[in-house]
């Protein structure tokens, strides 16, 4: 399970893209700019591939609000996806 101990604060994202895998997921989360207000941008995909090699139709992409419930919000979203991949 994914926790906010494995996801870096909101001023990092505010800077870069975090990447990181969990048991056979990978996932992506990246601050983008949708009418001027900032969002959580969240991809996951299944291993072995990076995000650029692995094609499109393999990913799942959400967007949450840009504040620590939107993380809270993105975590709990990540964790469904892992477990619907382990099925």
């Amino acid at each position: 399970m994914i926790t906010k101990d494995d996801v870096l604060s909101l001023a990092y994202l505010k800077k870069t893209d975090y990447t990181g895998s969990h048991q056979g997921m990978r996932y992506r989360m990246e601050c983008i700019t949708v009418d001027e207000e900032k969002h959580l941008q969240v991809t996951v995909w299944p291993e072995p591939f990076n995000f650029i090699k692995t094609k499109d139709e393999l990913k799942k992409r959400n967007t949450f609000d840009f504040s620590q419930d939107g993380i809270t919000d993105a975590i709990a979203w990540m964790n469904d996806c892992l477990f619907d991949m382990q099925k």
